[in-house]
């Protein structure tokens, strides 16, 4: 199954982290990659959230509607998003590594009829969109 990653250090402990992704009302304040349709809408395991995303900061938001399939506080939170042929899997995973530091993991993986044609236009641009979100978290959580 192809799958993209990213991760990185931050310096702050999980709990703060977990929020700043909960709130997604606020990510415009700190996030070019992910956005928030409808913010009545807020992260629940069942729900179906409205969400847009930009993988290149010049390009047109693309929306999709995903399904909240995890949510486990300050541990993990997963959602699907599908369309005919295509499945995409998010997870976001904090992993403490030491006195407040923590380890952000952002996970997609795809699979599905369509996913090599797909693939082969948003791969690197994808992945460019999961680390930029990577280091804005990161720069945002710890104030810089």
């Amino acid at each position: 199954m192809p799958s993209l990653y990213a991760e990185i250090e931050i310096n702050a402990p999980k709990s703060v982290i977990w929020q700043t992704l909960l709130q997604k009302d606020k990510w415009l304040n700190w996030n070019t990659f992910l956005y928030d349709r409808n913010p009545a809408l807020p992260f629940e395991q069942g729900r179906i959230v409205q969400l847009s995303l930009r993988r290149l900061r010049e390009e047109i938001e693309t929306e999709f509607d995903p399904h909240i399939t995890l949510l486990q506080p300050e541990v993990c939170l997963q959602w699907v998003s599908t369309a005919p042929g295509f499945r995409s899997e998010h997870i976001f995973e904090l992993q403490q590594v030491g006195r407040n530091r923590t380890k952000y993991i952002h996970r997609e993986s795809f699979s599905g009829v369509v996913t090599h044609f797909f693939l082969s236009f948003l791969r690197r641009d994808e992945q460019q969109g999961l680390r930029r979100m990577a280091w804005e978290l990161k720069q945002y959580v710890e104030g810089y």
